[in-house]
C-alpha cells in the first residue's frame, strides 16, 4: 500500500511537491485553480475532511493557531488540552 500525504492548497509550492513525491509519498493536495489536478485515489479527497476539520477546531484555540508555546514540549501540551476539550465538547 502507498504512502499519501493529505493537505490543504497552501502546500501547493513545487518545491514542496518534487520532495514530497522524491520521500515516495503520493499527494492528496487540491491544485491551485490555474493548475491540472493530481491524480489520487477518490476515496482519500473524499475523507480528507476528516483531517482538514479537526485541525479547524483546534486552530480556533488561540494558543494553538500562533504557536505562543516556545518549546515543542509545551506547545503538545496545549494541542493535547485542546484536542481533549474538543472531543469531549463533540
Amino acid at each position: 500500500m502507498s504512502k499519501c500525504l493529505v493537505a490543504d492548497r497552501g502546500y501547493t509550492s513545487h518545491a514542496f511537491h518534487q520532495h514530497i513525491w522524491d520521500m515516495g509519498v503520493r499527494l492528496a493536495i487540491p491544485p491551485l485553480r490555474h493548475e491540472a489536478p493530481i491524480a489520487c485515489p477518490d476515496w482519500i479527497h473524499d475523507n480528507r475532511n476528516r483531517v482538514e476539520s479537526p485541525w479547524a477546531r483546534l486552530k480556533e484555540w488561540r494558543a494553538v493557531a500562533t504557536r505562543y508555546e516556545k518549546t515543542a514540549a509545551s506547545f503538545l501540551g496545549i494541542l493535547s488540552l485542546a484536542a481533549a476539550l474538543d472531543w469531549i465538547r463533540r
